[in-house]
């Protein structure tokens, strides 16, 4: 299954929260990412169809293997944009908002040579 860039960006979300607490539920996406619960709701069950999602009985979710290396790759990708945009003088702030529309079009190719221009 492919992830449309909204499907990667709950899957970040979810990392991201994950990271932050032991129960991740949907409630938590909804705040974290300002959306309505139904939008949510419909979200997770997608990513639980795609195999990128499981929910347990007490309604937390948790990231399959697969869901985890996309989001993985997603939430590395914004960071190193981020701190990419940072470097050439924009704020924080905008870099951040910039490197998440950024991060789910840019190749592998254009990540590599910015993570290799960052490291010297």
């Amino acid at each position: 299954m492919h992830l449309q860039e909204s499907g990667e960006m709950y899957l970040e979300s979810i990392y991201v929260l994950s990271k932050k607490s032991n129960t991740v539920r949907s409630i938590d996406v909804c705040e974290y990412m300002g959306f309505s619960k139904p939008s949510v709701s419909r979200a997770v069950s997608l990513l639980k169809k795609g195999g990128f999602v499981v929910m347990d009985k007490d309604g937390s979710l948790s990231l399959t293997k697969e869901g985890e290396s996309v989001a993985e790759k997603i939430y590395e990708r914004h960071t190193l944009l981020t701190e990419f945009l940072v470097k050439l003088g924009v704020d924080k702030e905008t870099a951040s908002s910039d490197a998440c529309k950024m991060e789910h079009d840019i190749s592998d190719m254009t990540i590599t040579a910015i993570k290799n221009f960052i490291d010297k």
